[in-house]
């Protein structure tokens, strides 16, 4: 369960890098369905799809190291 919470820092740092470029190019990457959200003059690339397959990569790798 801890390494669960672990994941979710480099999880969501993975989708926030990936959002980025992909959503920056215009496209909503597909099944990702990259959204854009802008939040006090801040634009924000995100999506809950890939934020839950970065966190189970994640979790994956830090389980395998154990």
């Amino acid at each position: 369960m801890l390494n669960l919470i672990k994941a979710l820092v480099p999880g969501a740092f993975l989708s926030w890098i990936i959002s980025t470029f992909v959503g920056t190019r215009g496209s909503t990457g597909g099944l990702l369905h990259i959204e854009h959200f802008a939040f006090q003059g801040y634009q924000i690339y995100g999506s809950w799809t890939l934020l839950l397959i970065a966190t189970g990569l994640s979790w994956a790798i830090l389980m395998m190291m154990d």
